[in-house]
This record gives C-alpha cells, structure tokens and sequence, in this order.
C-alpha cells in the first residue's frame, strides 16, 4: 500500500518495507532506525503505547489517547503521532455524534477508538475486555464506561486481534461479536486478513453497514504518508494496492 502510493507520488527512491520487532528489541531497534536512512514508522501491535512511552515529543491526541502509531525520525528525536483515531472517525458510514458505542479490547487501537468517539460527540462509550482491570483503567483515563460483557449499543469496534486472519479467540468471541452482531447498528473490525473477519462477514450477511481492517488500515495509513513525505496521500491507489494484495 505505502509502496504503491510512493511511486504514484513519484518518491522513486523511498521505499516502505515490514521491520518484525520484539518488545525487547524495540527501543534500541527505534533509536537506531534515522541512522539507517528511515524517515519514520509505523508501530503495532503489540507496540504502541510502548511507542508513545519512548518519544522524545507527541501530538497533543497521542498523549491524551496514551498510544502511538505513527513515528518520525528528526534530528535524533522521536516525535509520536496517532492515525487510528483519525482514521477511524473518517472510514466511519454514519456520525457517532449522540450514539452509543461498544468498544471491545483495550489496547493501543482501543484507547484511540474511545479518544475518537468520545471527541466527535458519542453519547456513551463502553469498554469491554477479556481483562476487567484493563478496561477500567482505559475508561478512567478516557472518559468510557467498563462493562462485564458487550451489550447493545449504535455501534461496535471491535479493537483485539479476534478474527484476525480469519481465525478466532474462542467461544466467547464468536458468540459475542457474530451470533450477536444484532444488537449493533454498525460495525467496525480493526482485524483484517486474506478474507473478510467472521465478525465483517457476520455485519454484511445481516446487512449492516460494516467497516473492515483494510477500510481502516488505508485510512490510517494516508494520514501517516502524509506525514512521512509532506505529500497528499493518492488513497484510491492505496485502496487498489490493498484490495489487491
């Protein structure tokens, strides 16, 4: 995607390449990258509030959400920025103003998910995750509501890596997120793979308005090329290249 967009750009001599990190490898690994050529990064699982805890400075919606997704490299400073929340709010069918969301995971994605909705005007945002303590925390901290289990709500972001590549996490997954996908207006699925999620394939079958992984990985990923080379992103070429792949 970063790649196809480079060269529609004409940044002929850049070029966006996968750099697999351990947790331990991670600041040293960072810190070496401007040395090397890199202009910056994106970070992921499991790596972005790890990513915002490193940065030499951040974007005032980086530090409020707590995580980073985006980085550069400046003279020897790391400055952190965060795309998901952005682009969520911008793959998002319908305006979250006055509705209800349940909001399921409680890592780096789900704080920016929470810190976006709650900004555009979300009535209520809850928070459910495997781990209680998790969810309270991350609710605390942004202003959302713990929940036991996932409830009713306008809209549902599923934010754990539930679904992805097509595999699921277990019982409680399934049962929460598809048999139940009803209790939703609209659906959002932060996993992506070859396929659609059984989450996605569950929303579409029912006929609902549903945003996969890739809608919301071309989102994001335009706002950090943009950040990158000081370039429009070309995002129907971005699109093309994912779909594609």
């Amino acid at each position: 995607m970063q790649n196809a967009a480079l060269a529609a750009v004409g940044l002929s001599t850049w070029r966006y390449q996968r750099l697999p990190v351990p947790p331990e490898m991670l600041v040293s690994t960072l810190r070496a990258l401007e040395a090397a050529g890199f202009r910056g990064a994106n970070v992921t699982i499991p790596h972005k509030e790890a990513a915002l805890e490193l940065a030499d400075g951040a974007s005032p919606a980086a530090r409020e959400i707590g995580a980073a997704n985006t980085l550069l490299f400046e003279g020897g400073q790391i400055r952190a920025e965060n795309t998901d929340a952005p682009g969520l709010l911008d793959a998002l069918p319908i305006d979250p103003q006055g509705m209800t969301a349940m909001v399921l995971g409680a890592g780096g994605s789900a704080r920016a998910a929470v810190w976006a909705l709650r900004g555009a005007g979300a009535a209520e945002v809850r928070v459910w995750n495997r781990s209680p303590e998790r969810a309270r925390v991350l609710a605390a901290a942004l202003g959302a509501v713990a929940v036991p289990e996932p409830a009713p709500a306008d809209l549902l972001v599923n934010c754990t890596p539930a679904g992805m590549g097509g595999n699921t996490l277990g019982v409680k997954w399934n049962r929460a997120m598809a048999d139940e996908v009803m209790m939703y207006r609209c659906v959002v699925d932060f996993a992506y793979g070859r396929a659609d999620t059984p989450l996605i394939a569950a929303a579409r079958g029912a006929g609902l308005p549903a945003i996969d992984g890739l809608d919301l990985l071309v989102a994001q990923g335009a706002l950090s090329f943009e950040s990158f080379t000081g370039k429009r992103a070309p995002i129907e070429v971005m699109r093309e290249a994912v779909r594609a792949r």
